[in-house]
């Protein structure tokens, strides 16, 4: 049995996330090659460079956090022993494998989600209509919310907080990669998030290709959301909506038949939603505090996808639905691992035990 506190009793540990991510990946490969589209280093490449810039980010603000906090004597000294202790290096070590599923699962999803037109037409608007006005009573949920949020400066907060999510896939998942936290916790974590975006922004996207009220118009001719996004675009002209400028750039994208980082179009499920509720269960369980703040930050961005015109609100109520159920079920394999291993390692602590005499 490897010792505790090993990198490399972590990544035993973290052989069903690997396994999974790695059988995915794969399963990607299969199916965008049979469309005639293959692997590209480029949408690797950017993320990688993102994940470098944000773990730049991060060092330098916890290097200026803790020196101003605790100003030591010798600054160099401090900085040494702290990020370069062997419990550091361990946890550098055991969190390589972590960041190299991330920096592939992104330009892989982006890829499968700008796809989604060769495998399924989208036909499924319609459909998330009706169900958004049989929950409430008969209107669309953006005129429910309307008179609460129908104001350009609350608009245009929405709107930054739904930009800011994209810090979760970033300096969040780097946090559960590197940070202290107990092992089970971050392996339910990455093993649901690598679900998430396969199952759920994969496969789900798939079968139920739909592409939200902004897009209704441009790609479906759909003239239902026309009244929500005169308001977007009216306000847009007294305070900045930044969605706007990603939906006009994703639209473009879409007609040009990109298929890069980030690209691609699809409502039902939302991603945002999606990832926004995985933080808030694994969070809480971390930090109580921190599990508040998630929570409201799920909320908002829930009702933001909504107000802005990305998606219906089924799309968040199925997008919670399924993360719960893989959350669970990454529970239930992690376990099942972890029993896998425990019945390894007790036949050699038996034949290792020496009888009384």
């Amino acid at each position: 049995m490897l010792p505790n506190g090993s990198f490399k009793t972590r990544w035993l540990g973290e052989v069903p996330v690997y396994t999974v991510a790695l059988c995915l990946f794969a399963l990607c490969i299969g199916l965008l090659a049979s469309r005639g589209i293959y692997p590209d280093i480029a949408p690797i490449a950017a993320n990688a460079h993102l994940y470098f810039l944000s773990i730049l980010g991060i060092a330098a603000i916890d290097m200026g956090a803790v020196l101003i906090r605790q100003r030591p004597d010798d600054p160099v000294a401090f900085l040494k022993a702290r990020y370069v202790s062997r419990q550091s290096k361990l946890l550098a070590l055991g969190g390589i494998p972590s960041l190299g599923i991330l920096i592939l699962l992104m330009p892989f999803f982006s890829k499968m989600k700008a796809a989604i037109p060769l495998f399924n037409d989208y036909t499924w608007d319609e459909t998330f209509i009706a169900w958004d006005r049989a929950l409430f009573g008969g209107y669309d949920a953006w005129e429910v919310l309307q008179p609460v949020l129908g104001f350009p400066i609350i608009t245009a907060a929405l709107a930054f907080l739904y930009q800011v999510w994209f810090l979760l896939l970033y300096p969040g998942c780097l946090f559960f990669a590197f940070a202290r936290i107990a092992p089970t916790l971050r392996r339910q974590f990455f093993l649901t998030y690598v679900l998430s975006w396969t199952v759920i922004g994969g496969a789900m996207a798939t079968w139920l290709a739909s592409v939200g009220p902004c897009f209704a118009a441009p790609i479906l001719g759909m003239p239902t959301f026309d009244a929500q996004m005169a308001y977007l675009n009216a306000a847009n002209e007294q305070v900045p909506i930044m969605t706007l400028t990603v939906q006009e750039m994703l639209l473009d994208w879409f007609s040009a038949d990109a298929n890069g980082l980030g690209s691609g179009i699809t409502a039902m499920p939302s991603m945002h939603v999606a990832i926004a509720f995985l933080f808030w269960l694994a969070v809480r369980q971390h930090s109580r505090s921190w599990g508040i703040a998630f929570g409201i930050f799920f909320a908002i961005t829930w009702i933001s996808s909504v107000h802005l015109a990305y998606h219906y609100a089924v799309d968040g109520l199925v997008s919670v639905i399924a993360v719960a159920a893989l959350w669970k079920l990454s529970q239930v394999i992690i376990t099942a691992w972890d029993s896998v291993l425990s019945a390894k390692v007790q036949p050699t602590a038996r034949t290792n035990t020496v009888p009384a005499e």
